[in-house]
C-alpha cells in the first residue's frame, strides 16, 4: 500500500531518523555545490540505493535555458555510475539562494526518472528550513505512471 503524502513538522532535523537526517545532510551539502546563476534556485538531492549506498547530485544551469540538469538527475546518474539500479529513498532540498529552504518537489521530468529506478513504495523526502518534512511514496508522487513494465520486456 502506498504511503500517503504527509507534512510532518519536526523541531529539528536531528530529531528525525538518523539515516534520514544523514541523507538530508548529504543533499544539503550537494545543494551548496549547485550552479544556478540564472534562477538562483539551488537544489541538492541524495539517493539511498537498495544496497545502502548514498549518491548525490545538484542542479547545474546553462545559459542555453533550459538545457541544465536537475539535482535528482545528477544523483541518479551517480547511482548508475556506482553500479546501483534501485532507489530506496531520495532526499531533496531546495530554495532560492540566500533564502530559507522550502519543500521542493521534483519536476515532471525527474518524477519520470525516479520512476525508472524506484518501486511504488520508495520514499521521496522533502525538507524545509522550518524543519517540516514531507514524505511521499513514488506512487503518490507519480500515480498511474508509465514505466519499464509497460513495455513488456522490462529489465
Amino acid at each position: 500500500m502506498p504511503m500517503s503524502a504527509t507534512a510532518t513538522p519536526v523541531p529539528a532535523l536531528a530529531s528525525v531518523d538518523t539515516s534520514l537526517a544523514a541523507l538530508f545532510e548529504a543533499a544539503k551539502t550537494a545543494r551548496e555545490k549547485a550552479y544556478a546563476p540564472y534562477s538562483r534556485f539551488l537544489v541538492g538531492a541524495a539517493i539511498l540505493d537498495g544496497q545502502g549506498g548514498v549518491h548525490v547530485g545538484c542542479n547545474v544551469e546553462n545559459a542555453a535555458y533550459p538545457e541544465g540538469t536537475c539535482a535528482e538527475a545528477g544523483a541518479i546518474a551517480a547511482m548508475i555510475i556506482a553500479g546501483a539500479r534501485e532507489i530506496a529513498e531520495i532526499a531533496i532540498v531546495g530554495g532560492r539562494e540566500g533564502r530559507p529552504l522550502e519543500l521542493c518537489p521534483p519536476c515532471g521530468g525527474c518524477r519520470q526518472k525516479i520512476r525508472e529506478f524506484a518501486g511504488p513504495d520508495a520514499r521521496i523526502h522533502l525538507l524545509a528550513t522550518d524543519g517540516s518534512v514531507q514524505t511521499l511514496s513514488r506512487e503518490a508522487l507519480l500515480p498511474h505512471s508509465f514505466g519499464p513494465d509497460n513495455l513488456g520486456d522490462a529489465p
